[in-house]
Order: C-alpha cells, then sequence, then structure tokens
C-alpha cells in the first residue's frame, strides 16, 4: 500500500506545472538566501561627504534639481556642457508672475496653469558653447531682474524635452 501511495504522489506530481517566473524556471537555479547586514559593508575611512539638500520649510519644489542649493556658475557651466554633450538644443524660457504649478482657472484632470513659460529668444540650434547660454541668461536677468528662468534640453529628432532645470528666481525665493 506505502508503494501504491507513493506512485500516487509520484504521478500528481508530474501532472503539476511549476510555477513560471520570468523567462526560465526558478526551479532550475539553486536558491540560496542572503541575510542583509550592513555593517559588513566596507567602509572607505569616513571620506564621504553628503550634500544638505534645500530646507524643506517654506520652500516650493519646482523642476529638476530643486531640492538642492542654487547651483553655482562653475556648476551651471557643467548642467549645459552636459546638455550640449548629449545632443540637446538649449532653450531658455522665463516667467514673470508665478514661477509654480498652479491650478487657477480649470480643475479638470491634466490642466495646470504655469506649466508653459514665455520662451526667451528661439532655441540655440548649432549652440556648442556652454558659455553661450550662459550669457543668454545673463541678458534675461538683466531684461527682467523678478523673473523665474530656465533651461531646457530639447531633443530635436524624438521631439522631446529632455532636461529642464531652473537658473534665475526672483529675491527670497
Amino acid at each position: 500500500m506505502a508503494s501504491m501511495t507513493a506512485a500516487v504522489a509520484t504521478m500528481a506530481g508530474a501532472s503539476m506545472a511549476a510555477p513560471f517566473n520570468g523567462l526560465k524556471s526558478a526551479a532550475a537555479f539553486p536558491i540560496t538566501k542572503k541575510s542583509v547586514d550592513i555593517t559588513s559593508i566596507a567602509s572607505n575611512g569616513g571620506r564621504v561627504s553628503c550634500m544638505k539638500v534645500w530646507p524643506p520649510v517654506g520652500k516650493k519644489k519646482y523642476e529638476t534639481l530643486s531640492y538642492l542649493p542654487d547651483l553655482t556658475e562653475e556648476q551651471l557651466l557643467k548642467e549645459v556642457e552636459y546638455l550640449l554633450r548629449s545632443g540637446w538644443v538649449p532653450c531658455i524660457e522665463f516667467e514673470l508672475d508665478d514661477g509654480f504649478v498652479r491650478r487657477e482657472n480649470n480643475r479638470s484632470p491634466g490642466y495646470y496653469d504655469g506649466r508653459y513659460w514665455t520662451m526667451w529668444k528661439l532655441p540655440m540650434f548649432g549652440c556648442t558653447d556652454a558659455s553661450q547660454v550662459l550669457k543668454e541668461i545673463g541678458e534675461l536677468k538683466k531684461e527682467y531682474p523678478r523673473c523665474w528662468g530656465r533651461i531646457i534640453g530639447f531633443d530635436n529628432v524624438r521631439q522631446v524635452q529632455c532636461i529642464s532645470f531652473i537658473v534665475v528666481k526672483p529675491e527670497g525665493f
């Protein structure tokens, strides 16, 4: 009787399909569980320095990099160089009233005021020097000292905006 029970159990097991996880069955791989022990991670001797992020109290978040303190001119130059190396077209936009996305005029899904800003001149097609973009930012600040300004990296092949970050804010923001 015991051999018959074993035979029935074997037949029942043979007809059951193993669960499928991904492209290969998990049954083909040995399962080993590793404990995650953070104390065993090697240290670099305390040479890590962390950057303090923007304080959350009384500050609104907007755009890429908004959680960081204002970029220095050198850091801004590096961001624009990255934009140009990526093959994106720099474009500068500005806003005079309010630099934040908000809902004032309509409550329908997907509609927000403040999403689209005014373009400062034309997109900088053919620009290869990051200092040209910073020069335009300087002109924008001179013409509209109380404006918000951002740089957008536009991919003209895929027809999409790839990066956008604030570079000019009114005093106190």
